[in-house]
């Protein structure tokens, strides 16, 4: 990728020596704002998404609804929903976040607790710029299983390991027949098409490889 068309980072920083109390008085205040804060045990990073941190989120997103949608793969959407357990002093807002094992569990519920409910299988990462704090730790506490991290050019699916720690991996366990690298392809052809027409093209190649005639 040559340095013209390096996408734009988000702004990032971090405030120490925060409440508990405090986070959850700012996620009240930001719920319908364009920050995104993830706190750790008294640290807050606040992120300020770039036009291409949204548009990269957004086509993973469609990726992923198109491709579970086209192959009939029951599957739940939870978007930018803030996931924190106070016990932990830990919580977070991943760009998109899908149920699909868990779907069933959850399909019908209007309000969600990780203190009763399985976390999203799938959480979606954009990464053009460095997170100051340990994100993926705040994941493995929160006990989500799958993160899919993408920094405007390659696709890292992340797996948690039983010992808490996520490594990477080939490919997704939620998703296996959705490879990483046709995830990388789709996503490059989107800089030289319009959104519509890049849907429409995604759409086909699902059809045409996995709904033959």
């Amino acid at each position: 990728m040559s340095i013209a068309t390096l996408p734009t980072p988000e702004r990032r920083f971090v405030l120490r020596n925060i409440s508990w109390q405090t986070y959850e008085s700012l996620l009240k205040d930001q719920e319908h704002g364009g920050v995104r804060m993830t706190f750790d045990r008294g640290s807050l990073e606040f992120m300020s998404p770039s036009r291409d941190h949204e548009r990269f989120k957004r086509q993973i997103g469609r990726i992923i609804e198109i491709f579970t949608t086209e192959l009939d793969i029951p599957m739940q959407s939870g978007g930018s929903t803030t996931w924190r357990k106070e016990d932990l002093e830990r919580g977070l807002e991943p760009d998109e976040c899908y149920y699909i094992q868990h779907e069933p569990q959850v399909c019908d519920k209007k309000k969600l607790d990780l203190a009763t409910d399985p976390p999203p299988d799938i959480a979606v990462e954009i990464e053009i710029s460095y997170n100051i704090l340990d994100k993926l730790a705040v994941y493995a506490s929160l006990r989500i299983p799958e993160i899919w991290c993408y920094d405007g050019q390659r696709l890292r699916i992340r797996l948690l390991r039983p010992d808490g720690a996520f490594a990477d991996s080939p490919r997704s366990s939620n998703l296996p027949l959705l490879e990483p690298n046709e995830v990388e392809r789709s996503l490059a052809m989107a800089r030289d098409m319009r959104e519509t027409t890049w849907a429409r093209a995604f759409q086909r190649w699902v059809r045409e490889r996995f709904l033959p005639d």
